[in-house]
């Protein structure tokens, strides 16, 4: 019968030890996803003993959904963009360190386009903001329009490029990055539910509760993505993480038509939008395997997989007005997931004041994948107890709390 921990200070009379975690982790990870596997593989190379626990399989939630975008160009000035940026140059350094051909990285670009003159006129006020930030942009007019992509419809507007997106197999990269905590000493533990935690009597944490015992920990970091609102209540720190569906259409492998990520201007407007009902927007993608990704749509629909044929003819519609030729393209398949989405649209990144020890990771919405390096990286260090790199307060847990006041 496997051991199961007990509160720090030494094991209560009949509790043992978990089977396949070490006796008092310095953090635990809940959530085997992108991001929990970028704050795992950051805080073991920080010299940290780490034990990831999921209660599914490994990237079995929203990062098994995604599209594996590293965006900068959806990003308004701000402090998403500050993450953005940074978690941009922390993912070359991963490609640099790591073999990138194992998670596909792909420095590929993205090319934002517009279909009216005024649409347009709002992209490059954009791009020269995000400029000023550090994005590099070019402003490309609708006759250079097919030196990037060949095949766009022939009467569009305009668009910007944004040479610094780039695009990841998500489940790859994920994997990936448990591989490299591992590598450094961190446990990977499956079919682990949390129910709540432990404090002492200074109300600081002791321990985390879960269907297979106590695992003694002073810290744990809430990487449970759409699930991030109900870990964190358990944890005794709410956090208002809700999901937001969104469907992919996937096309039969085609040659390697379509150069960049592409979409159309309207999704920084429906990124930034809380509307409850649904949006979308033509995005579109070629991938290694030759299929073509088309997306996207957002709605609050709480946790509801009905698949929406409408939803999919209107994305296929989106995308064959930007691309004509895929009018005669089989769509081969269509998957969904759910965005962990936040009121203001900003992750919770970093220490919870009210539950000492417990830290959040979560509600990046779509950009999850793309942000998880800089959230990793920030956990890590909040962790060690090291400066930030940027600043952090914009995404503090304690903002709910103060508006809620």
């Amino acid at each position: 019968m496997p051991e199961v921990l007990g509160p720090v200070g030494g094991r209560q009379s009949g509790e043992r030890t978990v089977r396949g975690v070490s006796a008092s982790p310095d953090v635990v990870i809940i959530g085997a996803g992108m991001v929990g596997a970028a704050c795992a593989s950051y805080a073991a190379r920080a010299g940290l003993t780490v034990t990831v626990v999921d209660r599914g399989p490994i990237v079995a939630g929203s990062t098994g959904a995604g599209e594996g975008n590293i965006l900068v160009s959806d990003k308004e000035p701000g402090p998403e963009l500050e993450l953005a940026l940074l978690s941009q140059r922390l993912w070359t350094e991963l490609g640099e360190e790591l073999d990138p051909a194992s998670f596909e990285l792909e420095p590929k670009g993205g090319l934002v386009v517009a279909e009216t003159l005024d649409g347009l006129r709002s992209l490059y006020d954009l791009a020269i903001v995000q400029g000023a930030r550090g994005v590099r942009t070019m402003a490309v007019d609708a006759e250079s329009l097919p030196h990037y992509e060949p095949h766009l419809a022939p009467d569009l507007a305009g668009g910007v490029h944004y040479p610094q997106d780039l695009q990841v197999q998500p489940m790859l990269a994920a994997a990936c990055l448990l591989r490299d905590a591992r590598a450094h000493g961190a446990q990977v533990r499956t079919g682990v539910e949390v129910t709540g935690a432990r404090r002492d009597s200074n109300g600081r944490l002791a321990a985390l509760l879960t269907n297979v015992g106590p695992i003694p920990t002073e810290s744990v970091v809430n990487a449970t993505g759409t699930w991030g609102g109900e870990v964190s209540a358990r944890l005794g720190a709410p956090v208002p993480v809700l999901p937001r569906r969104g469907f992919v259409l996937v096309t039969e492998p085609l040659p390697r038509l379509i150069r960049h990520k592409v979409y159309a201007a309207e999704y920084v407007a429906n990124v930034a939008s809380s509307e409850e009902g649904l949006e979308t927007s033509a995005v579109v993608e070629g991938t290694d395997s030759g299929t073509v990704l088309i997306g996207a749509s957002r709605e609050r629909v709480g946790f509801d997989r009905t698949l929406s044929v409408p939803v999919l003819q209107r994305l296929a519609a989106q995308a064959t007005r930007l691309f004509p030729m895929l009018a005669s393209v089989s769509a081969i398949r269509a998957y969904r997931g759910f965005r962990p989405y936040c009121p203001d649209h900003l992750p919770v990144i970093g220490a919870d004041p009210r539950v000492p020890g417990v830290y959040h990771a979560c509600g990046h919405e779509g950009a999850g994948i793309g942000l998880s390096a800089a959230t990793g990286h920030l956990i890590a260090a909040a962790l060690a107890g090291k400066e930030p790199e940027i600043a952090v307060s914009a995404f503090s847990p304690l903002r709910f709390v103060e508006e809620a006041a």
